[in-house]
């Protein structure tokens, strides 16, 4: 059995055991982002995953109201966070991990792949010898098959990249956080055009997922509002995504799938915001440090996006 056979294995047990995960959604109107807290149902232990940092790219001003959402739900619950977990270094908003850190304490964690990412952009923002692209900024690296727990709560790590090289999955007790690799189904799945993306990576992470139960629940980093639709959703099941996906439903074949993908990704936009949250994303989330004036800087490469 490879490694990723015995981490589907691994993630459909626990999916199967029906430890219920305690899920709570904060959704973010600006970037489409949802973020969660996830609790263990047997104690006050609970996870972070997909912070949002607020940040104003027309004045370079950062906020905290998404994340002191979060503390205020976490403090008046009475909860103890045991991990502040990433599905990969987001492109469309600023990760507020050590800010959450600091207020709340946890682990910020990842997966090991964030490498090949810091490496990529490292080199584009010029981020000098001082920059570690080893992964070292992160307190944890989850490799594929990795188990963890939250307080009683088991999980697993799936590697799913595709979207980017890094892109993991929390299988937590009945439940599996996918972060962009899918999304509601009404809207499909996640690009995969920014540097180390691949649609056929895409098309094997994604069956992957859809080989958990199919009464898994399964909640997603974003909505974008699918047309047609005016409710926002994160939350739907892995059979609802084999049935229903307009991507990747049961019946659609690689081929096919990479073909539509590449076909939409040719029309699509940068991200508004990818420039600023990667290379603040690579680094956990952590701003630059100040200048000699005091001042914290961003880099905007010219003509190399």
């Amino acid at each position: 059995m490879s490694l990723h056979d015995a981490a589907l294995v691994s993630a459909q047990h626990l999916a199967r055991t029906k430890a219920h995960a305690e899920v709570t959604g904060f959704f973010d109107q600006d970037t489409f982002t949802v973020s969660y807290v996830v609790k263990d149902p047997a104690s006050d232990a609970c996870a972070i995953i997909d912070s949002v940092l607020d940040f104003d790219p027309a004045s370079g001003r950062t906020s905290h109201a998404s994340a002191d959402k979060i503390i205020a739900h976490v403090r008046g619950q009475g909860l103890k966070v045991e991990w502040i977990l990433e599905t990969h270094a987001h492109a469309d908003h600023l990760s507020a991990a050590p800010y959450l850190q600091s207020a709340l304490g946890g682990r910020i964690a990842i997966g090991a792949d964030i490498v090949a990412v810091q490496k990529v952009f490292g080199t584009l923002f010029a981020m000098g010898p001082d920059f570690a692209a080893d992964g070292r900024q992160f307190d944890h690296l989850f490799h594929d098959g990795e188990r963890f727990s939250i307080g009683s709560l088991d999980a697993v790590v799936l590697h799913t990249p595709g979207h980017t090289p890094a892109c993991v999955s929390y299988v937590i007790g009945d439940a599996v956080f996918v972060g962009d690799t899918l999304f509601m189904p009404d809207y499909g799945t996640a690009r995969c055009d920014f540097p180390g993306g691949d649609a056929a990576t895409l098309f094997a992470s994604v069956r992957r997922l859809l080989a958990l139960p199919d009464e898994t629940r399964m909640f997603l980093c974003h909505d974008y509002l699918a047309p047609g639709r005016t409710e926002v959703r994160w939350e739907t099941t892995v059979g609802e995504q084999k049935s229903a996906n307009i991507h990747v439903r049961e019946g659609v074949e690689q081929d096919a799938f990479v073909r539509q993908r590449q076909a939409r990704d040719a029309t699509l936009g940068m991200p508004r915001l990818i420039l600023p949250s990667v290379q603040v994303n690579i680094c956990a989330g952590r701003l630059p440090e100040p200048e000699a004036n005091g001042v914290r800087y961003l880099k905007l490469p010219i003509d190399a996006v």
